[in-house]
């Protein structure tokens, strides 16, 4: 009886082990297939993620060097400055190397552009000559306004400030200007004789930034001007686009420091000690085009001992037109010349 009961109950005991191994294997196979599962979807999640990856960085190429990538990184400034560079062109060209049919222009009709502004260059001290001009040839008030309207020819004395800011010889300027409304004062320039040269350049960059003209002449205040005469001269060179007038010349660089006219870069001229050709410093015209170049590159423009030599070293590297004409040689006293000095 006794043996009999130990066997079933051993029977029972190896039943319940089979199903307990049976519960195990199974749990062990579904396990097995979840991990699987799990394993492969993050698989799938990294091809996915590597191919895009791929798409963004370079369509699945090999990584760069670091070298290359510094070579990439500059490269994209370099472009970045080009496009500056570009767009400043742009701007310059849509200033000042382009005609425009019409442009606003300060106290002008703005649909008819001024023929010519012209800057005589004046200096503290000179009311004479000052007054002895507008007698002659610019005239005063109504004349003066009359002839900008109808001839498209706008006059102005031209002069800087004193080192001295607000003393009796920038008192003495405001004072005459209240009275004849005909200065262009340049209230960033300290006059000077060594700042002649830079105080023509600022003539041209501050006068074709006031008024869009055809011309900008710059004339000394010891010159007397013809001015139907120049005019008419003018309307015929209208269709040159860059165009340099004047009595041209060319002449000796002197390097002793004592002389008149001593060339502190004297020593850039050659061997032979000459100037280029270039226009006398009495009279001389620019068109729209070049005053514009000299407007936008002023900060950038060396001045020489001369402002006649500077003005034509401005352009030598440009494709301009240089017009030799003798009606500009004012110290001539030609016949049918368009200025005179005294």
């Amino acid at each position: 009886m006794q043996s009999r009961g130990s066997s079933n109950k051993l029977s029972s005991m190896i039943a319940r082990t089979r199903i307990s191994s049976l519960l195990l294997s199974m749990f062990a196979t579904f396990a097995s297939i979840y991990v699987a599962g799990r394993l492969w979807q993050d698989a799938q999640t990294r091809v996915r993620l590597i191919k895009e990856l791929d798409r963004i960085t370079g369509y699945g190429k090999s990584a760069i060097s670091v070298d290359d990538t510094l070579k990439i990184i500059a490269c994209r400034e370099q472009r970045k400055k080009l496009l500056e560079l570009e767009m400043q062109l742009a701007a310059a060209g849509q200033e000042g190397f382009k005609s425009k049919s019409s442009t606003d222009t300060d106290d002008n009709d703005p649909k008819k552009r001024p023929l010519v502004v012209i800057g005589i260059l004046t200096r503290f001290g000179r009311k004479n000559n000052r007054d002895a001009i507008r007698k002659a040839w610019m005239g005063t008030g109504a004349a003066l306004k009359k002839r900008e309207n109808e001839k498209g020819i706008i006059t102005r004395f031209v002069i800087g400030r004193s080192a001295n800011r607000g003393d009796s010889l920038d008192q003495d300027i405001d004072s005459e200007n209240k009275q004849t409304n005909d200065f262009f004062i340049l209230d960033h320039h300290v006059e000077a004789p060594k700042e002649f040269p830079n105080k023509a350049k600022l003539f041209f960059a501050y006068a074709v930034d006031k008024w869009d003209a055809e011309y900008y002449a710059k004339v000394n205040d010891d010159v007397y001007v013809n001015i139907d005469s120049l005019g008419a001269t003018l309307a015929t060179h209208l269709d040159k686009p860059r165009v340099y007038i004047g009595c041209m010349k060319s002449g000796d660089v002197f390097s002793e420091p004592g002389h008149k006219w001593y060339e502190p870069d004297w020593w850039k001229f050659g061997d032979k000690k000459l100037y280029f050709r270039h226009a006398s410093g009495e009279m001389y015209v620019i068109s729209r085009a070049l005053a514009k170049f000299i407007s936008i590159n002023r900060s950038i423009l060396r001045t020489y001992a001369h402002d006649d030599v500077s003005a034509g070293s401005w352009f030598l590297g440009l494709d301009v037109k240089y017009l030799n004409e003798g009606k500009f040689c004012c110290s001539s006293w030609s016949s049918g010349a368009i200025c005179a000095g005294v």
